[in-house]
């Protein structure tokens, strides 16, 4: 039960903990640089990428068959998929009336869901070994950063005070504790559970890898710049894990 409440509220610290830094720099700066939030996104895609190839999915396959980590895996992308449909449809109401503070709600909300997977991944890493769920939780950490910054950008211009702003762009990442506390339920009912909720961990990150950072930030901007922080992230999750 101990480890239960520790890797939850180990959710909570890393989930929080991210999306606040960007609330504070989102209410705080004015961010006119669309390379440097780039830069940001691709360093965050680099660093999770390394965690998948170098320690979810291998710490997977050593628990239990290729067929386990493979569902898992599908089972993830299937969920981020859910999670990124469910977002859309909020993003639908963006519209209505023209507001920024809306707009910041909707994108708050979203990610709030697109938060509970990240969660899953820090409690099922956690059960395996605490190197793993480490390196998740830190590079789960850098890639909230710049989530936080997108919520609290038009909330702080829709005309909240930047105290709420801060306040409720945290509150998003409290979704990540809640789904530490079930992938470390899960991970405690057998083995392969726990290879099971690595594949999935590692699924879900894959999808936001390659369905949401690298695709926003080309969007955001075309240079090297991004793919210097993307090799950046993934050798120095590389080093990280193997030091």
């Amino acid at each position: 039960m101990y480890e239960i409440v520790k890797t939850t509220f180990a959710g909570l610290f890393f989930g929080m903990f991210g999306t606040t830094i960007g609330g504070f720099l989102g209410s705080s700066f004015d961010f006119k640089s669309n390379k440097t939030i780039s830069f940001i996104l691709e360093f965050a895609a680099g660093l999770m990428l390394s965690i998948i190839c170098f320690e979810l999915i291998p710490e997977s396959l050593k628990i239990t068959d290729i067929s386990i980590s493979l569902l898992g895996i599908m089972v993830g992308v299937i969920g981020m998929i859910f999670c990124e449909n469910r977002v859309k449809k909020l993003e639908r109401y963006k519209t209505k009336g023209n507001s920024l503070l809306t707009t910041g709600i909707v994108i708050g909300i979203g990610l709030a869901i697109h938060n509970f997977p990240e969660g899953i991944a820090i409690g099922s890493g956690f059960e395996s070994s605490m190197k793993l769920g480490l390196s998740v939780a830190i590079a789960i950490l850098i890639h909230d950063i710049p989530e936080g910054i997108s919520i609290a950008v038009p909330l702080k211009q829709g005309g909240m005070s930047r105290k709420s702003a801060i306040f409720y762009t945290a509150l998003s990442g409290v979704s990540t504790g809640i789904g530490a506390f079930f992938g470390c339920v899960l991970g405690n009912i057998s083995e392969s559970f726990v290879s099971f909720s690595l594949a999935f961990a590692a699924g879900a990150m894959l999808y936001i890898v390659s369905g949401e950072l690298i695709p926003e930030s080309k969007k955001m901007y075309k240079g090297r710049f991004p793919v210097i922080g993307n090799i950046i992230g993934f050798l120095l999750g590389l080093v990280a894990m193997h030091v």
